[in-house]
């Protein structure tokens, strides 16, 4: 018994598999997109393209009604998106049936061995299925698709776009609260989109996404991510979010009539919005966003007390949303709707009719494009009635009696408009220069093409608004609508100025805002994948203006103190020899020093415009002093010249005897104070001379600055050193001995401590004295 009980188990659980997988197993047809299209395996991608769209048509759920309509649609859209991609396509004819393609098949094997593991079939174990259902693929967006027309529909509108991918199993959480928004907000104008990041791997790095599922938006051709938790309500706001502020603006007793009157200086018609809610309804935000370019919109909220004048002044019924269209006329509606149940459709063919003035002004070409179409072979002619007029007070009658008679048009193809000639130099110039008029004149003309040819003629007589001038302007109307070739003049106009261009500097700065809020946005949330770019441009502009302050701040250190050169030996001192001299730095570059004169040619060049951070050392001489003074400047000087920072030149105080008096007026500090005594300043005083030679200057031409090097006296060096600014106030002489030791000055030894002069100069531990300007050559007067 026992043998045979497991015989009957093992036939019964046999009879349940058969069940279950023999239908599968015996006939599952494999999914074929070439049999769904109809194609053969050669055809070329048009073909493919062609047949698609003939069976999309046919077999659309909204319009084949038949129960596997959605199903067979589904299927071509499938096969569709393997044929065209040629990837997919030589995958799908390499190895045959695609996992992707199995859950278009009517039937799937049961399980199979896969890497050495089972595969179910997820209908055995009810999972959800991963596949696109109907809403989804009709909204499926391709990268040229979303380029050239996704992408310029932003400026009319904003997209709610989902990120998604075949086998996102995360996405399927989402999936209801999605359908429902979809339905929610597709039928107010939201455009709806679906990218398979799987397929549309292009697309979605243009977007920046790089996970699923992501929910962004588009409006304006700006992308911005939603991070909130998926539920409807969430969805709606950020849609709504997107929307620029103050689309719409919220009218009441007390502004309605300055709204209405403001038509004049926007050339827009206004709509005003009656409703019952405190918030302003996301349909009719998206209409004004819609036609934010030919229309303003208003809402009046009418449960509050402060709209009650406006409502009964208009007569409105409180129980059903109303909306006035008003044009050059405030006191009168130019048109009116009014339903319960407002519709995008309605409001769109509403706004769309009366989306111009009776008389728009022509403020940029794209206006006179829409109103005064180019003539096309398969239309009925659009002849346009332009005025040529001015803003003074002298125009309003003759305005006012044109607005008069084009309001009393009633035929489509007479377009009325008019112009500025102020504002529109250039096309008025054509208009009129070849019959020699000013306005105001009435023009009559026929655009032929869209490079600004016209066919025109001006209107006899002028136009002054009077009744006389009224009924010419009728009749050659009539005789215009007779015979085209009335119009006996033609020309090429200029493109027109954008009068409303000023703005664009208001318009830029709310883009700048606009970005930096998504910027802050963003920064908040841990988007970083995509904030990363912006991120890497910001430590980049950082690091190098970080990096231009360093160097700056190293480059003027170097200008300041410049680089002291190493001694090869100890530093000399008064007593050593001229040979030891010599060698008390870092060896030359040249074995000679160049010194240059300072005339009124070099001036210039090599104090004035000496480049920052190079200093010109310059002595100070005579004729008579010149050939013993230079030999000696040259030798202490020698064991410097390797140093490109320093420059070496020499003035004739001879030739130019008064620029060291104007450089010690213009630096009252440089001047010695304690080696006169009081009775040496009474005898100087009658002698304006002062004796210079042998004084040494370091210049530093570029910050105005330069350091004093004065001359020693031989033999009494010790008791008063008089060879730099800070040893000038230790030395102090008597009268009588000063007046001595000069008959026994000797002009070879005035530089004898040069060399150590030069060291403290090269350490930057030298006195600096300051000047407003370097003095000229040929004058007194310091020169600005």
């Amino acid at each position: 018994m026992g043998g045979w009980s497991v015989f009957v188990s093992c036939c019964v659980w046999a009879i349940l598999l058969l069940a279950l997988f023999g239908d599968s197993l015996a006939s599952a047809p494999e999914f074929d997109p070439y049999n769904v299209l109809g194609v053969t395996r050669h055809a070329s991608q048009a073909e493919i393209k062609k047949v698609y769209k003939s069976l999309a048509r046919e077999w659309h759920p909204d319009k084949n009604k038949s129960p596997g309509a959605e199903d067979m649609f589904i299927k071509i859209t499938k096969s569709y998106e393997i044929l065209s991609n040629e990837e997919r396509r030589a995958n799908y004819d390499q190895f045959g049936q695609m996992d992707e393609n199995q859950n278009f098949a009517q039937a799937q094997q049961g399980f199979r061995h896969y890497h050495d593991s089972f595969y179910f079939d997820e209908s055995f174990f009810h999972f959800p299925r991963t596949s696109r259902d109907f809403t989804d693929s009709k909204h499926l967006f391709h990268y040229s698709q979303y380029i050239s027309e996704v992408l310029p529909d932003s400026f009319k509108r904003p997209y709610l776009i989902k990120i998604t991918s075949e086998w996102c199993f995360t996405c399927i959480h989402i999936e209801p609260v999605w359908k429902d928004t979809v339905q929610e907000l597709e039928p107010l104008g939201v455009g709806i989109g679906v990218v398979d990041i799987g397929y549309e791997r292009q697309l979605a790095n243009h977007l920046g996404a790089h996970r699923t599922p992501s929910i962004l938006g588009l409006i304006n051709g700006k992308v911005t991510f939603f991070h909130y938790a998926v539920v409807r309500e969430h969805l709606r706001q950020f849609v709504e979010s997107l929307l620029p502020q103050k689309l719409v603006e919220k009218v009441t007793d007390n502004s309605y009539l300055e709204f209405l009157n403001s038509w004049h200086e926007e050339n827009k018609p206004r709509v005003l919005m009656f409703d019952v809610a405190s918030n302003i309804p996301l349909l009719y935000k998206l209409t004004a966003f819609a036609y934010k370019d030919y229309v303003r919109f208003g809402y009046v909220d009418m449960g509050l007390t402060e709209t009650s004048k406006v409502v009964q002044r208009f007569n409105i019924n409180t129980y059903a949303p109303t909306m006035l269209l008003f044009k050059e006329n405030t006191d009168k509606p130019a048109d009116v709707i009014q339903a319960r149940g407002m519709k995008k459709q309605i409001i769109d063919e509403f706004v769309s009719n009366n989306r111009f003035l009776l008389v728009p002004r022509l403020v940029n070409q794209k206006l006179f494009d829409e109103l005064c179409p180019v003539k096309q072979i398969h239309r009925r002619r659009k002849f346009c009635v332009l005025l040529v007029t001015g803003e003074g007070e002298q125009f309003v009658s003759v305005n006012e009696a044109f607005f008069d008679f084009a309001s009393s048009n009633t035929k489509e193809v007479l377009r009325f408009a008019y112009v500025y000639q102020r504002q529109q130099q250039p096309l008025c110039d054509t208009l009129l220069k070849k019959e020699d008029t000013t306005p105001p004149q009435v023009i009559l003309l026929e655009r032929r093409n869209a490079t600004g040819r016209v066919f025109y003629r001006t209107v006899t007589g002028g136009w002054n608004g009077s009744d006389d001038d009224k009924h010419r302007l009728l009749e050659q109307l009539e005789l215009l609508q007779r015979d085209s070739s009335y119009l006996t003049h033609d020309a090429m106009l200029p493109e027109l100025n954008n009068e409303f261009a000023s703005m664009f500097l208001i318009q830029w700065i709310n883009t700048a805002y606009d970005y930096l809020a998504q910027f802050y946005f963003d920064l908040l949330y841990s988007n970083w994948r995509e904030m990363m770019p912006v991120l890497s441009l910001i430590f980049s502009a950082l690091f190098i203006l970080f990096g231009t302050v360093i160097i700056q701040a190293f480059s003027d250190a170097g200008e300041d103190k410049p680089a002291k050169q190493k001694p090869t030996q100890s530093p000399k001192t008064a007593e050593s020899s001229p040979g030891q001299e010599s060698t008390s730095s870092r060896p030359p570059k040249k074995s000679f020093v160049e010194v240059t004169e300072l005339t009124d040619i070099t001036y210039m060049s090599n104090l004035v415009r000496l480049k920052p951070g190079h200093i010109n050392v310059v002595l100070i001489l005579t004729d008579a002093s010149k050939q013993v003074l230079l030999r000696k400047f040259a030798k202490e000087v020698f064991s410097f010249s390797g140093s490109q920072t320093l420059h070496y030149s020499f003035l004739n105080v001879d030739k130019h005897s008064q620029w060291m008096d104007s450089l010690m007026e213009s630096a009252p500090d440089a001047r010695p104070s304690d080696c006169l005594d009081k009775e040496e300043e009474e005898e100087d005083s009658t002698s304006n001379k002062s004796d210079y030679t042998g004084h040494v200057l370091a210049l530093n031409g570029h910050k105005k600055y330069f350091c004093l090097f004065r001359p020693v006296f031989t033999g009494e060096e010790a008791e008063c050193s008089r060879w730099s600014d800070e040893d000038a106030s230790k030395a102090s002489r008597s009268r009588s001995s000063s007046r001595q030791k000069a008959t026994t000055l000797e002009i070879h030894h005035k530089l004898d401590r040069l060399g150590l002069w030069m060291e403290r100069l090269m350490e930057g531990t030298l006195p600096r004295h300051y000047v407003p300007a370097w003095p000229g050559l040929d004058t007194i007067t310091p020169q600005k």
